[in-house]
């Protein structure tokens, strides 16, 4: 069996799961998630933990066990302490404001990139240069990050843009001098 895949969720406390078919519900201090697992997938609720089986040990049979205990797993720890991705503005001038529950991006262009804040995402900007998302939803949290990221991924040169916190850009170096006559960058003939 799958490492990932049989090891059983344990349901903390103020976390209510509904198991309706193939809908899994989940409840929590946070919000709500609702998310409909494959149909080959068995979800079961016994004894406060939450466990999934597959019919068959078939590949693709194997791989879905795994991902569909992760994502249950990830919508147990999203209603108890939720996601956050923080985001790093590098380059001068470049800067982030608040926009209502949006942002207004400030990045190089002749004109301000507003991005608005989808239902169950949150904006914090504890400094003008760094960007706070966060929610109860991994994947929605990791999309609304990229999508930031997005709108002036790092320069290769200078590495001006907006990164992840702790992302590593590695620059390329620029151009070299020009070469005349075995001699770089001096001007005129070469030679006698």
């Amino acid at each position: 069996m799958s490492r990932v895949g049989k090891a059983p969720i344990v349901i903390p406390k103020g976390v209510e799961i509904k198991v309706t078919g193939r809908t899994v519900e989940v409840k929590g201090p946070r919000g709500r998630l609702v998310r409909d697992c494959h149909p080959d997938m068995t979800v079961q609720l016994q004894d406060g933990t939450l466990t999934v089986q597959r019919p068959t040990d078939l590949e693709h049979h194997r791989a879905l066990h795994g991902l569909t205990r992760a994502l249950l797993a990830g919508m147990v720890r999203g209603v108890v302490e939720g996601y956050k991705i923080e985001l790093d503005i590098v380059g001068v001038g470049y800067r982030a404001t608040k926009q209502g529950t949006g942002l207004s991006l400030q990045v190089g262009y002749s004109h301000a990139v507003d991005v608005p804040a989808p239902a169950g995402i949150q904006f914090d900007l504890p400094q003008p240069t760094r960007i706070v998302v966060s929610g109860i939803d991994k994947e929605q949290v990791g999309q609304v990050a990229a999508r930031i990221r997005g709108t002036h991924a790092p320069d290769p040169y200078k590495g001006k843009g907006i990164r992840y916190v702790g992302e590593r850009i590695k620059l390329k170096p620029g151009k070299a001098g020009r070469t005349v006559g075995g001699v770089a960058g001096v001007g005129g003939k070469a030679g006698p």
